[in-house]
């Protein structure tokens, strides 16, 4: 296969329409709208969510929950099986981010437990859970909360 023998899947592409060109062209006069009501007339039309004056699912449905996308604290989270992994034997947030192990620091590292840790590491990061901790100091390293 070359590159010029590629081509759109069958109907995956719609010609362009011109509209409101001449009765010849099939789509004159009206331009494909029809004669009356909302919908032909110059920004005619329904806002998203509207249902003719029922009442809107998005009003039916029950509100539930409380969303605190805008105070939360969100971690950068690292497993054990990831520094398993790096030669290093002191590991801070900067290297693991010029590594390309995580992408940003956001809010602080979190190192969780998933996987195993075969040498003596120390480990600086703003929150460790339980078994990660429990995992490091048991390989013979240290764990030191920023």
């Amino acid at each position: 296969m070359k590159l010029f023998e590629l081509k759109p899947a069958p109907g995956s592409k719609k010609g362009k329409r011109r509209v409101g060109r001449g009765q010849g062209s099939g789509l004159g006069k009206t331009s494909g709208r029809g004669h009356n009501g909302q919908n032909s007339r110059s920004g005619g039309g329904v806002r998203i969510g509207f249902e003719g004056g029922q009442l809107p699912i998005y009003r039916r449905l029950p509100k539930r929950g409380f969303s605190n996308e805008r105070f939360e604290t969100r971690y950068a989270i690292v497993n054990l099986s990831q520094l398993e992994n790096l030669e290093e034997s002191t590991i801070t947030p900067e290297l693991l981010l010029e590594k390309r192990i995580i992408r940003k620091i956001l809010d602080g590292l979190k190192v969780l437990g998933e996987g195993e840790i075969s040498r003596a590491i120390d480990v600086h990061a703003h929150k460790f859970s339980a078994s990660a901790v429990e995992k490091i100091e048991k390989a013979g390293g240290k764990v030191e909360v920023i």
